[in-house]
């Protein structure tokens, strides 16, 4: 098979992703084999070819917004037949005996194993995953519509469980890419009014299409006090922005793996009040369950931007670039990748 694999961590315009051949993998006893049919486009998969984030598997294939069909199954897996659609997610492995796991907080287990990080993802024309951790996908959305609701869909319903935002309350999104934009329908779904501060024009033309209330540069004050708010852009810098946006009580919510360093903070202007700021690690399987269900409720739809697999290097190059607005999305080209 063909695949895409990270061969020396580095600016993305100098091509870290190489393609390779390689043989079919053969899954695990717990397994599945999955035919990849799209795989969304993340920014942890540019983290991942650039180096932010440490190597965990030396040469992997990133990708982790997986929809495919299964083609084959380990010898204990159960819950999928061959030929199913599913989904494979972020996260792919967790010991299940930990405190964290036991208490229902499997994303911040020690042992927890990630797809296209820890174990090859999607930029390929199969990947693996165990059976427990692959989402059965709702019929009535295609491949490529379902592909960004697997990470960037989940991460920004997490986010947004974080933020602590109350019923009806005001939330400001600091970037608006392919989380951000699936958290805001969901957010105006649930009645919350929503201000968008980035710094792409398109983006911002997207948000108000999609129904925000606002939407200027990522610096700029919001036109109101916030209740809540998220932070999407891996800007580190943008922390005393966004917590001086806050209301006094509200809650900061940081939703990448990845942040470029936070300034000093003034303690009287930006965190006095009882404001707060909580990080965001991966997800749960129910986040995901919770999340695709609400999706479905509420009409929650990605803007996609379909590449062709062999272009997944162009795809991460457009992303950094901020070329496209919503969501790029890798599909399947029949493996001709000349």
């Amino acid at each position: 098979m063909y695949a895409w694999e990270v061969a020396e961590p580095g600016p993305i315009e100098q091509d870290p992703l190489r393609r390779v051949e390689k043989p079919v993998p053969v899954p695990g006893p717990d397994e599945l084999l999955v035919r990849v049919r799209a795989c969304g486009v993340c920014r942890t998969d540019l983290h991942v070819s650039e180096g932010d984030l440490p190597v965990r598997r030396p040469r992997v294939t990133p990708g982790h917004e997986v929809v495919g069909r299964v083609a084959a199954r380990g010898a204990a897996a159960t819950g999928f037949a061959v030929g199913d659609r599913v989904g494979v997610a972020w996260l792919s492995r967790t010991d299940g005996t930990c405190g964290y796991c036991v208490r229902g907080a499997e994303n911040l287990c020690p042992d927890s194993r990630y797809t296209g990080w820890d174990t090859d993802g999607g930029y390929a024309q199969y990947t693996t995953v165990p059976a427990a951790f692959a989402h059965p996908l709702p019929g009535d959305l295609d491949d490529v519509a379902l592909a960004p609701l697997l990470c960037a869909g989940i991460i920004g319903y997490r986010a947004l469980r974080r933020a602590a935002l109350p019923p009806g309350g005001r939330l400001g999104l600091y970037g608006f890419g392919g989380s951000a934009h699936l958290c805001a329908q969901l957010a105006l779904a649930q009645g919350a009014t929503v201000h968008v501060l980035t710094r792409d024009p398109a983006a911002r033309r997207l948000a108000l299409a999609l129904g925000a209330a606002s939407a200027s540069g990522a610096y700029d004050a919001p036109p109101e006090p916030l209740d809540s708010a998220i932070l999407f852009a891996p800007v580190g810098d943008l922390v005393p922005v966004a917590l001086r946006a806050l209301d006094r009580g509200g809650v900061l919510s940081i939703a990448g793996i990845h942040l470029s360093e936070i300034p000093p903070l003034a303690y009287e202007r930006e965190l006095f009040y009882e404001k707060e700021v909580r990080s965001v690690t991966s997800n749960t399987r129910k986040d995901a369950r919770d999340f695709l269900a609400l999706a479905a409720r509420h009409g929650i739809r990605a803007t996609t931007h379909t590449y062709p697999m062999s272009q997944a290097p162009r795809s991460l190059r457009d992303l950094k670039a901020g070329r496209f607005d919503g969501a790029a999305v890798l599909v399947d080209d029949g493996g001709s990748w000349d």
